[in-house]
């Protein structure tokens, strides 16, 4: 089904806390007696990825949730841009239509989808592509800019700080070993 905004995520395996719920936590692996503790100081976080120095648990948490926001936004837009080509083959498709009932004799039928469905305006004014134009200039565009700034001057620039550090605490062992 496109366009679904919300997704409520996989079953989280016993043993796994929530993400924010405890700096630390226990994995018992499967079939052995190795368990692993780790935490933010204890993770390997990949190069381009690590956390500048003297920023915070809540704001690499903050800033990760802003970058969640941004995430969604991107849903959004494509649902928009859906919107926009399904509108187009809908307005396409009553042209055929339109086509076919002149063709099958039933010309008023036809001039009545010519003349009050084909080419209508979406909305007061527009067509889909305007909506998306006004979307990109009033939301997208300023949103991308605050969120670049907030990026700059609390994370260095870096993408993906809390996700990356989410990635080195939380892999698997059963996965490829135990992190490194």
């Amino acid at each position: 089904m496109p366009c679904r905004a919300g997704w409520s995520g996989a079953r989280r395996p016993e043993g796994f806390a929530a993400a924010g719920v405890s700096s630390a936590r226990g994995l018992s692996v499967t079939g052995a007696e190795h368990k692993a503790v780790m935490n933010y100081t204890e993770a390997r976080v990949e190069p381009g990825y690590e956390r500048p120095d003297g920023v915070s648990d809540a704001t690499v948490a903050a800033v990760g949730k802003l970058s969640e926001s941004l995430e969604y936004l991107e849903r959004a837009k494509g649902c928009l841009y859906d919107f926009h080509q399904l509108m187009g083959r809908v307005d396409r498709l009553v042209q055929d239509a339109a086509d076919a009932l002149e063709d099958a004799g039933h010309p008023d039928h036809a001039r009545l989808l010519w003349e009050h469905v084909v080419g209508r305006n979406v909305i007061e004014g527009r067509w889909t592509f305007q909506i998306v134009d006004e979307f990109g200039e009033l939301y997208d565009k300023p949103f991308r800019q605050a969120e670049e700034k907030v990026r700059a001057d609390l994370m260095a620039g870096r993408k993906h700080v809390y996700e990356a550090e989410m990635k080195a605490r939380e892999r698997s062992p059963a996965a490829g070993g135990p992190p490194d």
